[in-house]
């Protein structure tokens, strides 16, 4: 992956990301949705067919972020990528709830990428460096996804001025995370996971496991069987017919 720019590139863009999101980004209703899904394909690295993005959805660095066909966003989003070398890869069909707040990390070709037919709920908060979020998951509101962590081993320092551990967090397809999960840095979600509302998961998940709680402790799986018992069997995600869901996701958001 390569996003560097020369720099009478970068300063070109500099204007015309502010300049273009100021003109269209507050119009309302389909003329607004119209005239983004036009211009911002100026400003975005990819923007797909028959997105949809709303009044006051914020970018910044909009030529590091990618977003596939479908996707909705809606109003008071915020895709923020501070660094000029990573990407924020959204995916097709994917619902942008109001006020998600996305902001990858500067530094290490970071990315921060969400799969296909995924719904993303409202005021969920997801920052870090590496985060992967797969296809056909469920992220309800108020969600906290941390792929990052304070360094605090000098007392003598302020926590502010020691800087940040970057480890990564991985979602894998068809999870299910409940209002008000937060997920910490480091930890991988197995395939098809339910995360019970409010838990806090700081170790990784088992595919197919039910998991509640402060930290999130597995209770059983998906199957019906206990938590040690053999493994599940796999959806098979990528045969879904989409045609047939398309009322159901057009109800995400």
């Amino acid at each position: 992956m390569n996003t560097k720019q020369s720099p009478s590139t970068s300063r070109r863009f500099y204007w015309k990301e502010p300049l273009i999101t100021t003109l269209v980004g507050w119009i309302p209703l389909k003329p607004g949705r119209v005239l983004r899904s036009f211009l911002y394909r100026l400003i975005l690295g990819r923007l797909g067919n028959s997105v949809q993005i709303e009044p006051g959805v914020e970018f910044v660095n909009a030529d590091c972020v990618e977003i596939g066909n479908g996707t909705k966003i809606d109003r008071y989003v915020r895709l923020r990528n501070v660094g000029r070398d990573s990407k924020i890869c959204v995916g097709n069909w994917v619902r942008l709830n109001r006020a998600a707040d996305i902001k990858l990390h500067s530094g290490g070709s970071g990315y921060i990428e969400i799969g296909d037919y995924t719904s993303i709920g409202p005021y969920t908060c997801m920052t870090g460096r590496h985060i992967k979020i797969g296809k056909y998951c469920l992220i309800a509101p108020h969600v906290g996804i941390f792929a990052n962590n304070h360094v605090f081993t000098d007392p003598t320092m302020p926590i502010v001025q020691q800087g940040h551990t970057y480890k990564g967090i991985v979602i894998e397809d068809d999870c299910w995370l409940g209002s008000g999960v937060k997920v910490l840095d480091g930890v991988t979600i197995g395939r098809g996971s339910v995360i019970g509302s409010g838990a806090v998961v700081n170790k990784d998940i088992p595919p197919y496991s039910i998991a509640v709680g402060v930290p999130a402790k597995v209770i059983s799986k998906r199957d019906g069987t206990s938590s040690n018992s053999g493994k599940s069997e796999p959806c098979q995600c990528d045969s879904i017919d989409i045609q047939s869901q398309r009322g159901y996701l057009e109800k995400l958001i």
